[in-house]
């Protein structure tokens, strides 16, 4: 009988081991668009990735919450000079916007629910979408590059 006993905790620190693989502090979140890893200064991001004109034009409206350091990145087909807008977006945002290479040219900050429009500072091909005051909190200025953009699925009409 005290054989048994002795077998437990191994058994036990198994089955944890199999209950927590895939658990990870950082999670995917949940989409039906491509999610792709993204990397600014050291900081990881998980973003969901819309390429094609739908998604894009509709990004992040009437989501209600975002975890910190998910995103929404969107790629555009050519370089060109960039308009957003905040209409049916709940939650404020920090939009980067980015050229060819993935240098951010400028950041800015978007309050929810307006149609203010928030340009870019140049010709951009990016733009990543992150909960307000995350790119300042995370110390990203414009010059800084984001990698794993050049990866993203590209974009389609």
């Amino acid at each position: 009988m005290r054989q048994h006993f002795r077998s437990f905790p191994v058994f036990l620190l198994i089955a944890c081991a199999f209950l927590l693989q895939g658990f990870s502090c950082e999670s995917k979140p949940k989409s039906d668009l491509p999610i792709i890893p993204l990397k600014v200064d050291g900081h990881n991001i998980w973003a969901e990735v819309a390429n094609r004109e739908a998604t894009r034009s509709s990004g992040l409206m009437f989501r209600r919450e975002m975890a910190w350091d998910d995103g929404m990145l969107f790629v555009f087909p050519d370089s060109d000079q960039r308009y957003f807008w905040m209409k049916n977006t709940l939650i404020p945002l920090s939009i980067a916007f980015m050229d060819n290479q993935g240098m951010i040219l400028n950041i800015l900050e978007m309050p929810p629910q307006t149609e203010q429009t928030f340009p870019s500072a140049g010709p951009a091909r990016f733009a990543l979408e992150m909960n307000a005051g995350w790119f300042t909190k995370e110390g990203v200025k414009p010059g800084d590059v984001v990698e794993g953009v050049l990866e993203a699925p590209k974009a389609q009409e």
